[in-house]
Order: structure tokens, then C-alpha cells, then sequence
């Protein structure tokens, strides 16, 4: 009796075309397609301070109403060649004190939900509202 020895035929054939498609899926995935998107700075994230942005531009504050979560880091960059502060009209809120024209500052929002209205102490007319929730 004459024994065949068996086909490998459908493995060789199953396994290239398991490699193909697995070729194919990581070649989409590098092909300049859309990228993957990220929170943007004011999503809260529960494992990181958001860090919120205030821009003085022409004597004001940009945005000039701005919500914040408790806790938030807030950058002030003075685009002026004024100086500026950011002033919480409430004592002891939150202060930058003086910003000089073309620096940058830092303050930590308030824990407690509210809102905080603002102002620049060298000109008082510039003022806004911080609010925390």
C-alpha cells in the first residue's frame, strides 16, 4: 500500500495570509492617517493639575472669562511691553504680582468652586472673571 505523505499546502497558505493582513494593519496604522487624538489642555484629567492659559494682549485679558477645575495651574504670559498683574479682588485668592512686558507667571487656582473676578492693580480698567468649578 502506497502512503502519501500529507499536504502542507493549506498551513503555508494560511499562515502568508495571516502575515499579509498583519502586514497590512500595521502599515495603515503608519501611513500618515489620522493620529491618535489626546485630551486638550482643558479637559480635566484625574491624573494631572489641568494648566489653564490667560494671554495679555492690547491692555487686556484673553480669554477674558476663563473656567478653570480647583486646583488649576494658570499660566499668564504678558504679550504687552506694559507690566501687568493678575489680581483676585477678593484678598489672599490669588496674585501674580508684577509681569513684566514679554514674561510669564504662574498662580494656583482657588480649591473652593466659585467665581473670582480679577484685575490688573497698575490698570484697573483690565479685569475678568476666574471661575472654578
Amino acid at each position: 500500500m502506497l502512503v502519501r505523505p500529507r499536504s502542507r499546502r493549506p498551513h503555508v497558505v494560511l499562515t502568508i495570509a495571516v502575515l499579509c493582513m498583519l502586514i497590512a494593519l500595521v502599515g495603515c496604522s503608519a501611513s500618515g492617517g489620522p493620529a491618535p487624538t489626546s485630551p486638550s489642555p482643558s479637559t480635566p484629567s484625574s491624573t494631572s493639575v489641568n494648566e489653564e492659559r490667560i494671554v495679555i494682549k492690547d491692555f487686556r485679558f484673553e480669554p477674558a472669562d476663563l473656567t478653570v477645575a480647583p486646583g488649576a495651574k494658570v499660566s499668564v504670559v504678558n504679550e504687552d511691553s506694559a507690566p501687568h498683574t493678575v489680581t483676585a479682588q477678593a484678598a489672599n485668592t490669588f496674585d501674580t504680582s508684577t509681569i513684566g512686558g514679554g514674561e510669564t507667571a504662574t498662580f494656583t487656582a482657588p480649591p473652593t468652586a466659585g467665581a473670582y473676578r480679577y484685575l490688573c492693580d497698575i490698570h484697573p480698567s483690565m479685569t475678568g472673571t476666574l471661575t472654578v468649578r
